[in-house]
């Protein structure tokens, strides 16, 4: 076969040999013509201590996997089945994402969104453009929304909606999804009234008088989202195909998605049988059943040549700091008289982990406040007595944890998920939310690290924008990217750049029990990879933030690349 430039090509397949790690040349056992050369890049990767690896060109092999690392000097193949040219620009391994909601991304892209909004004026404006160029559904859906970015004062409500609205029920996802807020026609349709009680684990906001104010939280949503109509499997086909184009376009090329639907995974699973699944997916089940209908009696082997796996379950241990849901062990500072809640109670939390631990899912638990965190920690302690092995528990956010428990994460390998996001765009609220007195163990990230807790990171999204870029300058700076606030917030957590890009890298991986495959370019990994238009780890945060993705590779195929 004959060498071709790569550039024109859409989706690629390269092909690669082992080389002599003495000689730096192709081994004669397989012929050039079966390898693929990325070669005159700028590349960084991490080896198995989180340590940077500088090359110059990556020899792939016909599977699409890693055969080597070239340095300048080095020997290349003369005879390529494909060459790409990388024009000096800067090669990094694809990053991946530790926690999203693949299928909530996509939704949000196709209906309202609402992110962004400075002010309920301003979300009103795009309820009522919105409303007549969608009359497709009798429903209107929708999110992003953030009462503390409005500086409302107060959670919005059906009146706020009704203003705008009243003949098309309306359901509004609050940006960290725990919270959902209903016009009066949808509270009808739901037979929601003043005798309607809350349920375990969610909250009804009420006014003075008792009546539902259209505000749902947590597990009170599912009163008023069960009277829409379930949304179609061609409409599931079209969020997804959405969420995997935003995610490979952000250089994401592997992602959790935490909390994962049979209806999710059937999408997923039409995608793969299409040959439209570009993006690597590792699934956690929305509880028990969904695992159990899916997977069965454990995790899923690895699908459509590792694009697709179902590795484990993710449970909730309390809601969000922003609806006032997140667990504290102490009042809210900003609501004297509420703690936020606590899902499930300790014997029933350590019956669930059990049963998924039981049939080896990886257990991933959400936990916000300090009180969730504590008792997720007291039931990994317990649990590892019975269930020992490789089992790497997860808490995902670990936002506030009391700084006594920091040491815990250590003590059985837990994992922290945590998104860098969170601290910039939460801070204000946080410090309104617990006070600065009960801060130590907030968004903890180096604490982890020097404690030694296996960290990866992600960004939540759609909660947060999915740009891996924003988040290591998030991570670095403890900044927003107006600069707030000056010098960072709680700057002591602030990692280096590298131990950053570790988390979104070998860090992520590890999470997902899945670094023997991606997280790095080292020999045998998927060449998962992206171009950018900047050397990272030479610019300042500024800069770091507004890299732009220019290629993303996954198994030496492109599955995107910038118009």
């Amino acid at each position: 076969m004959k060498a071709v430039l790569l550039a024109g090509a859409a989706s690629l397949s390269l092909a690669g040999a082992p080389l002599d790690a003495k000689k730096r040349a192709p081994v004669a056992e397989i012929p050039l013509a079966e390898q693929g050369l990325v070669d005159n890049v700028n590349g960084y990767t991490l080896d198995g201590k989180g340590a940077l690896v500088r090359f110059t060109g990556l020899l792939i092999d016909r599977d699409g996997k890693v055969v080597h690392l070239l340095k300048s000097g080095d020997t290349r193949p003369q005879r390529p089945d494909f060459k790409l040219d990388g024009k000096g620009r800067t090669l990094l391994p694809g990053l991946i994402d530790a926690h999203g909601h693949v299928q909530g991304l996509g939704e949000q892209a196709l209906s309202l969104d609402l992110t962004g909004t400075k002010s309920l004026a301003e979300a009103q404006a795009r309820l009522a453009a919105y409303a007549p160029a969608h009359t497709g559904s009798a429903w209107i859906r929708g999110g992003g929304w953030n009462q503390e970015t409005w500086k409302l004062g107060r959670f919005p409500t059906a009146a706020d909606l009704d203003a705008i609205v009243r003949d098309r029920p309306i359901l509004l996802e609050r940006i960290d999804g725990h919270a959902t807020l209903a016009n009066s026609a949808a509270m009808a349709a739901a037979g929601i009234s003043a005798k309607t009680k809350d349920p375990a684990g969610g909250r009804i906001e009420r006014d003075a008088k008792g009546n539902p104010t259209g505000l749902f939280v947590d597990s009170a949503r599912a009163l008023v989202e069960q009277a829409a109509p379930a949304r179609l499997p061609r409409e599931r086909d079209q969020a997804f195909a959405a969420a995997q184009d935003i995610l490979l376009a952000d250089g994401i090329t592997a992602t959790c998605d935490m909390g994962t639907s049979v209806e999710d995974w059937e999408a997923m699973r039409r995608a793969g049988d299409l040959g439209r699944l570009r993006l690597r997916v590792v699934s956690y089940a929305f509880g028990l059943e969904p695992a159990l209908a899916v997977a069965g009696t454990g995790p899923t082997p690895w699908l459509y040549a590792g694009r697709l796996r179902m590795v484990g379950v993710k449970f909730y241990g309390d809601g969000a700091l922003g609806s006032r849901g997140a667990a504290l062990k102490q009042p809210y500072a900003d609501a004297p008289g509420q703690k936020g809640t606590l899902f499930n109670d300790d014997a029933k939390l350590k019956n669930l982990m059990s049963r998924a631990a039981m049939d080896d899912f990886q257990v991933a638990v959400h936990a916000i406040g300090d009180a969730a965190n504590a008792e997720v920690l007291d039931a990994i302690n317990e649990l590892s007595d019975t269930y020992k092995g490789d089992r790497r528990w997860r808490i995902e956010h670990a936002q506030i944890v009391d700084v006594k428990d920091l040491p815990r994460f250590a003590q059985h390998g837990t994992i922290a998920s945590m998104q860098p996001s969170h601290a910039t765009s939460d801070h204000k609220m946080a410090i309104a939310r617990l006070g600065p007195d009960r801060l130590g163990g907030a968004y903890a990230w180096k604490a982890m690290l020097d404690l030694k807790v296996p960290l990866a990171f992600g960004s939540d999204y759609p909660v947060e924008d999915p740009n891996p870029f924003a988040g290591l300058a998030d991570a670095v700076t403890r900044q927003d990217a107006a600069g707030d606030p000056p010098g960072g917030w709680l700057p002591e957590q602030k990692l280096t750049l590298t131990q950053a890009f570790a988390a979104f890298t070998i860090g992520a991986a590890y999470a997902a029990k899945a670094e023997d495959k991606v997280g790095s370019l080292e020999p045998g990994h998927y060449a998962d990879f992206i171009l950018v238009d900047r050397d990272p780890f030479a610019v300042d945060p500024a800069a770091l933030r507004e890299t732009k993705v220019l290629e993303t590779w996954v198994g030496g195929q492109r599955a995107w690349m910038k118009k």
